[in-house]
This record gives C-alpha cells, structure tokens and sequence, in this order.
C-alpha cells in the first residue's frame, strides 16, 4: 500500500499501518513482569471499568468463556483480581482488579512511558507538537470506539 502524499489528509490506511507498527513496538518493550498479552488486556480493561461481570469481559476480550473463566482463575490465584457477588444480583460473579493488579498495569504503563520518551528525544520539535497536537483526536477517536 502506497503511503499518502498529502501530509495534511488522513488517509485512514495509513493511520492504521502506523498504529499496528506502534502498537507492535509497545507491546514488545521490554518489562519487569513477564505476562501475556490476554493477561496483560483482561488487566487493562478491568484497570478502567472494574468491576465487570465474567460475561461482559468475556465479549470485551472476544476470548471464549471457558479461556476466560480459566484466565480469571489463574490471575485471582495470582492475587491480580478478586471475584465477587454483583450485589444486584448475587447468581452474578463481578471480577475486580486488586490493587496488585492495578500495580501491574502501572508499573507496566510507567516503563513504557520512559521507553517512548527515550525515543521520543530524536524527535525534532516540530513533530513533537504535531503528536501532542493529536492527542485529543486520537482520545475521541477511542471514545468513538469504545462506544461502538
């Protein structure tokens, strides 16, 4: 696919190249602790909107039910997340981030932000204001998402 020569244009194509390839680079930064990346999303997630009952993460995730019910197993023992009765319903499991789970995204997100600022510093001024001046684009790009 042949890169859009009009830098003042959104060629959606390129938008998504770009962010594959970032979103590849972040991921595979180097970190402390060692979790997959179903792991580190399901953690992610409920980092944002615990509690969530099993059902919604499950559809969050797109994993079955049976990997998420194994998964959510795992990082409890872990000591990550906590299940507990939905206290509108009680036949209903609510999974909630512990705050070892919150640390582990933190401290994850903390590592990175020293990663991309390092890369960051072989940027030339004038790109470095171009990104901060996407940055609110880009969060309703999210919230457009999110809300779909």
């Amino acid at each position: 696919m042949e890169p859009n020569k009009d830098p003042k244009e959104l060629n959606v194509a390129d938008f998504a190249m770009v962010f594959e390839d970032l979103t590849r680079m972040i991921i595979r930064l180097p970190s402390i602790e060692k979790l997959s990346f179903t792991t580190l999303s399901v953690l992610h997630t409920l980092s944002r909107k615990s509690p969530m009952r099993l059902t919604e993460l499950t559809a969050s995730e797109q994993v079955t039910q049976s990997g998420m019910t194994q998964l959510v197993t795992r990082l409890e023992r872990d000591g990550l997340v906590e299940r507990r009765p939905d206290p509108s319903d009680g036949r209903v499991v609510q999974v909630h981030i512990t705050a070892k789970g919150t640390h582990v995204i933190d401290s994850r997100r903390s590592e990175r932000i020293d990663h991309l600022s390092k890369f960051m510093e072989g940027l030339a001024p004038e790109e470095k204001q171009a990104i901060a001046a996407a940055i609110p684009a880009l969060r309703r790009v999210v919230e457009i998402g999110t809300d779909s």
